[in-house]
């Protein structure tokens, strides 16, 4: 995927997302949160979610898009790897 569709992937999912300004979020919330989203409702419902926002609140949409735009650019191009033990217990939970 290249950088410019990444960061629409991820603007998008934030989007969607139940983050809010005045939760004042970490980069790492703002990671957690995109991939916790996608994972819920894939990139296209996260498009959906959007979308309609859109139309039932234009100005509060593009207040909170303009926002997302500011968080996605302030992070990492990659995203950090899971931790360790993490990725072991997802392993063994799929077992």
């Amino acid at each position: 995927m290249s950088k410019l569709n990444m960061m629409d992937a991820r603007c998008t999912a934030l989007f969607a997302s139940g983050l809010q300004r005045s939760d004042a979020p970490s980069a790492g919330a703002v990671a957690e949160a995109v991939r916790v989203t996608v994972r819920q409702f894939g990139v296209r419902g996260c498009a959906a979610r959007m979308a309609q926002e859109f139309g039932d609140h234009p100005e509060t949409a593009a207040d909170r898009m303009r926002w997302i735009r500011q968080l996605v650019g302030e992070m990492p191009a990659r995203p950090a790897p899971a931790p360790v033990g993490h990725a072991r217990r997802a392993h063994c939970a799929a077992a």
